[in-house]
């Protein structure tokens, strides 16, 4: 998830004061009969907690207990949440449980509070091993029919398969879930022969897939059932709090060292997929071009070595394939975002793995050149891909370090050398990064004051500021922003619309407005959330985001995409403001830049091809079951693909491009294309977000004279 180093110049936030050493003494002494003996690696029967598990798993209660910024109680209410997060977690679509095993494991609904705070175990490793046998019955079951061939499957029924199972009752008997299998079985065929698989090529990729899930399976050791089970438990308290097991630790601290050599990707895992979450401003992901968020990861290969199946893998298994040396390629499979959700046509992208470099993610100028009501006007627009600070650098006292604040600054006043009308700061895609940043940059555009309050799980609320008198910039300013505009950057769009400083335009923010710490255990280590941020208005960023202004259509569905769209998300509120509400100037001329906005986008080619393709995919994410008939499903997939098809020719048509014939298919083998040159004025959001702010220009002062 969109990360947020939490660097406060003034005033550091002491992990002593949260965690105390006597928190870990008191949990050392434990009776040894909750102990058991190593698991043997391979034999799920002998799979039992060890003793520095349950150890684990006490620390973690106590730390929840105190230190979580809820501090929710562990009683029944807590233990049935437990319950049903550990079910959804090891059989999201109700496809291994049968209702016997669940009538089984009802027992312990009400008692997982309980069983925690004793330290025992014991049901989350039996339910598991259960899914384990479950899961190995099913995996049996299918490979079992592709032994008679995959022509053998019949695609001229008229049956269908219910695909969102998410609220399905459990399967009666094993008869049941075999008939379910079979029709997933005939489900992923029947997608791979509409991709343009020989029945051959099926077969052997659905062999080989459910062989290596069985081979995994085999692998099991008791850490990733402690890690499941506790990760459950965690998980109920908010979506960013989770135990890490001793390896997972060891990644989770490569990844914050800012040693980002990979392909610059968040993922996380989306039932038996792995899904991309955002990218990594500059990184060689970002940078090919050819993956976006809500991308779907089903294959990875070494350079020219053989693609494995990841499908069903867990996350870090899928990460520990996609990391690799600086200058290695690595390809991926993937299944766009764009695809009907039934659509498993894929493409294969190669990506060269590189650190992630700083001056990459630098803030960078342009300028924006538009006609407005007869008059020409020159807008400086400044992009920052991220909130960067060299804190190696930085700590040294040496007097030339980067940071984002420093490079606006010095943008600022080239632009404003060039007599610009306005600046539009795009924060677009902006996962955040240092908050000292966020605060300095905000110090930029306003005088003194609070800049972003941060709330304690103890309710003591730490006022950060922007402590240096005087305003660098005082002439119109607009940001802009979207979905993926998170963490640094909510706050600092939050505080130069509580400020009334600057017009907020585009979507609704990321909604990330809480704060985790590391606390190392004995096994492993706990991340958890301790503070949650809010804006000097006094409204939280957590959930909701920033609310822009004028808002523009969504180019991710935010249901997919964002805080709001992870299950046990904090929700938002606000404490007091730290700022005297002022007089909004921008108030009064909202809903008439809103009608101007309106006019002008019902026909503009970007913004209808945006608003029609979000519309496509929410249509086709309300489908729940898919036909098992292969005359039907080539139809609908021809239906998709001409209406998709027809949205990118009439865009194109409107801006006098060529049109298609179908739509681009990309070449696995083909170089990378070089990112084409393109003026400012090509992109019809930042456009459009320039036309805003001359409106506004034009009309404050003739409002003002009445």
């Amino acid at each position: 998830w969109p990360n947020m180093r939490y660097q406060q110049p003034s005033r550091r936030i002491s992990m002593k004061h949260f965690f105390p050493a006597t928190t870990l003494a008191l949990l050392l002494s434990v009776a040894p009969s909750l102990f058991a003996a190593s698991a043997a690696p391979n034999s799920w029967s002998a799979l039992q907690p060890e003793r520095e598990q349950v150890i684990a798993s006490l620390n973690v209660v106590e730390l929840l207990k105190r230190h979580h910024y809820n501090k929710p109680p562990l009683n029944d209410e807590r233990s049935l949440k437990i319950y049903d997060s550990y079910l959804k977690l090891l059989d999201p679509s109700r496809s291994y449980f049968t209702a016997a095993d669940i009538a089984e494991f009802d027992q312990w609904r009400t008692q997982f509070d309980d069983l925690l705070k004793s330290g025992d175990l014991d049901p989350g490793f039996i339910i598991y091993k259960r899914h384990l046998e479950r899961l190995k019955q099913r995996l049996d079951f299918v490979l079992a029919q592709l032994d008679d061939g995959v022509d053998k499957l019949d695609f001229s029924i008229d049956e269908s398969l219910q695909t969102d199972r998410e609220k399905a009752p459990w399967a009666k008997n094993s008869a049941e879930l075999d008939d379910l299998w079979r029709k997933r079985l005939k489900d992923e065929a029947l997608r791979l022969k509409i991709a343009g698989k020989e029945p051959k090529a099926i077969q052997e990729l659905l062999l080989k897939r459910y062989k290596n899930q069985i081979s995994r399976l085999e692998q099991t050791r008791g850490e990733d059932i402690f890690q499941a089970y506790i990760n459950a438990f965690a998980q109920t308290y908010d979506p960013h709090t989770n135990y890490l097991s001793p390896d997972n630790a060891e990644n989770f601290d490569i990844n914050m060292s800012l040693s980002l050599e990979g392909i610059g990707a968040v993922l996380q895992n989306d039932n038996d997929y792995v899904k991309v979450v955002r990218l990594v401003p500059a990184g060689p992901a970002d940078k090919s071009k050819q993956i976006v968020p809500a991308d779907k990861i089903i294959g990875v290969a070494q350079g020219n070595g053989e693609m494995v199946d990841v499908i069903g893998w867990r996350l870090d298994e899928v990460v520990k394939l996609i990391r690799g040396p600086k200058g290695s390629v690595v390809r991926l499979d993937v299944i766009p975002a764009s695809n009907a959700p039934n659509d498993q046509t894929s493409k294969v992208v190669a990506i060269t793995r590189e650190a992630v470099k700083l001056e990459e993610q630098a803030a960078k100028k342009s300028v924006l050149k538009l006609q407005h009501e007869g008059h020409d006007y020159k807008l400086g627009v400044i992009e920052v891909p991220a909130f960067y600070l060299d804190f190696k650098a930085f700590r040294a006292g040496d007097p030339n370090y980067t940071s984002t604040t420093r490079d606006v600054k010095r943008l600022l006043g080239e632009l404003q050398k060039e007599k610009v009308d306005g600046v539009v700061l795009d924060l677009r895609n902006n996962g955040g990064g240092s908050l000292q940043e966020a605060t300095e940059l905000t110090g930029l555009f306003i005088d003194q004051g609070p800049t972003v309050l941060v709330r304690n799980s103890d309710g003591r609320v730490d006022v950060l500021n922007d402590e240096n008198t005087g305003i660098f910039y005082k002439g119109p300013l607009t940001v802009l922003v979207n979905r993926l505009s998170a963490s640094a950057s909510e706050i600092f769009a939050g505080a130069m619309q509580d400020y009334h400083r600057a017009l907020i335009i585009g979507g609704q923010t990321f909604g990330k407005g809480t704060v985790q710490t590391v606390q190392p255990l004995n096994h492993g280590e706990l991340k958890l959330t301790l503070a949650k941020f809010y804006r000097v208005s006094g409204q939280s960023t957590q959930h909701q985001g920033v609310i822009p202004d004028i808002e523009y259509p969504a180019v991710v569905d935010t249901k997919e995409i964002g805080e709001s769209a992870l299950p046990e998300a904090m929700p938002w509120d606000s404490i007091r403001p730290a700022i005297k509400p002022a007089v909004d100037p921008f108030k009064p001329f909202l809903a008439e830049l809103q009608a101007r906005h309106n006019t002008r986008t019902a026909t503009d080619p970007d913004f209808v091809f945006t608003r029609e393709r979000l519309a496509l995919a929410q249509k086709l994410m309300h489908e729940t079951t898919v036909s098992l008939n292969e005359t039907q499903r080539r139809a609908q997939h021809a239906e998709i693909e001409g209406q998709q098809l027809a949205m990118e020719n009439a865009r194109r048509k409107a801006k006098g491009e060529e049109q298609l014939k179908e739509l681009k298919k990309v070449d696995e083998d083909a170089a990378p294309e070089e990112e084409a040159k393109t003026k400012p004025e090509d992109d019809a959001y930042l456009t459009e977000t320039g036309k805003i702010m001359l409106d506004y220009l034009g009309l404050r002062p003739a409002v003002a004279t009445h």
